[in-house]
């Protein structure tokens, strides 16, 4: 029988979930890890673009080491809202705490009326995409499949809307190479599609690629790509100066276009099938981006792809405020109604473009600028690193709400330790999370094709 003693639930196991689950441990608070998944990496997976290979490596070393204590208790392939009832695991269960670490996995729709009713044809949202292009390569990939068309419409202005445009552009000149029976990995495309070309003394127009278009609201310099806080007229000015040597930065290094201060308005649909967007041009006024009339300008393609964020997915039960989950107490983020469950991470922002976390106080130095504009595994680490800060801080203060709280009895612990061990079983998992991490890792292209040669 178990001692008395505490038990949180833990629905999410990437970095928010992880790093909570190591914060108890080590205040001897046992945890379940629930994880909708059969590993708990969430976009470290299946959203940090793959060729991010050391630094999709470290993170995961991360979190298994998080889970590995025996205090953490996983279970695999069980989703919060799908295969068991936010109400069932309230009123049911008896947990001490809850805490909802289940991110951001749902796209923020596209303000374009019935441009949804194309979703899979020519019209697809950013998670999905990257999600194909993170897996598509494993020899049992069954997930959405994508056709890479040229001159595609991106819609976003974020370092996610980035990548979106890179992949395009990498999977773009790959097969034209191909085609010319040249080869060229994954790899070498991301380091510059440029140098690529350049060696083998070809341009886009060559290949017949024109590559895609992003589009943006605002300007180049309003665009939410750096990590520093411009909280004070200096630090904006630098960060518009970083922003803007980004996006020349990626330009010249994946060749595709740009057309800021332009928003979506309509479909172009022709024959019940959508062929492309009608777009307006815009002007700041207030902060505000606000339409011009009459600058109506017709981009005609047939992929397009929306990349402005993401949002919690709605859980019946859950509160929400807007598109987020309702939060009472802002310190503790505990959520309204419910005294007992707390949201951490993106379910609380809303923000699931992993860079979009990301913030610190350094100054900026040109040597600062220089390392960020060179390396965004900067960025997205430090984004890591925010996250798991700002759990720290969220355990600490629910660690001290549960030090008030009487212990859950021996008899109730076991109980929970017995529905925990039979949700283990129906997934296949015996407990041993080393083991289940080996046999269920996904197939790495690095393996297949090498990494940096």
């Amino acid at each position: 029988m178990a001692h008395p003693g505490q038990f949180v639930a833990i629905f999410g196991g990437a970095v928010s979930g992880a790093e909570a689950a190591a914060q108890l441990s080590r205040r001897g608070i046992h945890s379940v890890v629930f994880d909708q998944n059969a590993l708990p990496y969430g976009k470290i997976e299946d959203g940090l673009p793959k060729w991010h290979v050391r630094l999709r490596n470290r993170e995961i070393a991360r979190i298994d080491e998080k889970l590995s204590s025996p205090l953490v208790h996983f279970v695999p392939g069980l989703r919060l809202g799908r295969d068991i009832p936010f109400s069932e695991i309230v009123d049911n269960w008896g947990f001490s705490a809850i805490l909802l670490a289940i991110g951001a996995w749902k796209d923020r729709p596209l303000p374009v009326a019935g441009i949804d009713a194309f979703v899979g044809k020519n019209f697809h949202y950013q998670n999905p995409f990257m999600y194909w292009f993170n897996h598509k390569h494993e020899a049992n990939y069954s997930g959405p499949q994508f056709e890479i068309r040229d001159n595609a419409i991106v819609i976003g202005g974020g370092l996610a809307s980035l990548d979106v445009v890179k992949v395009l552009m990498i999977e773009s000149v790959q097969k034209a190479l191909a085609a010319r029976g040249i080869s060229a990995n994954m790899f070498e495309l991301d380091r510059s599609i440029a140098r690529v070309l350049e060696k083998h003394k070809l341009s886009l127009k060559e290949l017949g690629i024109q590559g895609p278009t992003l589009y943006y609201r605002r300007r180049v310099k309003d665009m939410p790509l750096s990590p520093f806080p411009p909280d004070t007229p200096q630090k904006l000015e630098k960060a518009e100066m970083v922003r803007e040597k980004i996006i020349d930065n990626f330009q010249k290094k994946y060749l595709f276009n740009i057309k800021p201060l332009h928003a979506a308005t309509d479909m172009i649909v022709e024959n019940g099938e959508l062929k492309g967007l009608v777009f307006q041009q815009t002007e700041l006024k207030n902060g505000k981006a606000v339409l011009i009339p009459g600058t109506d300008h017709v981009h005609r393609s047939e992929m397009i792809i929306s990349s402005i964020g993401s949002i919690p997915e709605h859980i019946d039960g859950i509160p929400l405020e807007g598109q987020v989950l309702k939060i009472e107490n802002k310190e503790t983020c505990q959520l309204e109604g419910y005294p007992h469950v707390f949201a951490i991470g993106n379910a609380v922002t809303g923000r699931g473009n992993i860079e979009e976390s990301a913030r610190h106080g350094r100054d900026i130095s040109q040597a600062v600028v220089h390392e960020y504009l060179t390396n965004r595994e900067e960025m997205y680490e430090e984004s890591f690193r925010t996250t798991e800060n700002g759990v720290q801080k969220r355990i600490a203060s629910l660690a001290d709400k549960l030090q008030t709280h009487p212990k859950l009895p021996a008899e109730k612990m076991t109980l929970l330790m017995d529905r925990i061990k039979m949700l283990q079983r129906q997934a296949g998992y015996d407990g041993n999370y080393a083991k289940w991490v080996k046999n269920h890792l996904p197939q790495r292209l690095e393996d297949m094709i090498g990494y940096g040669h």
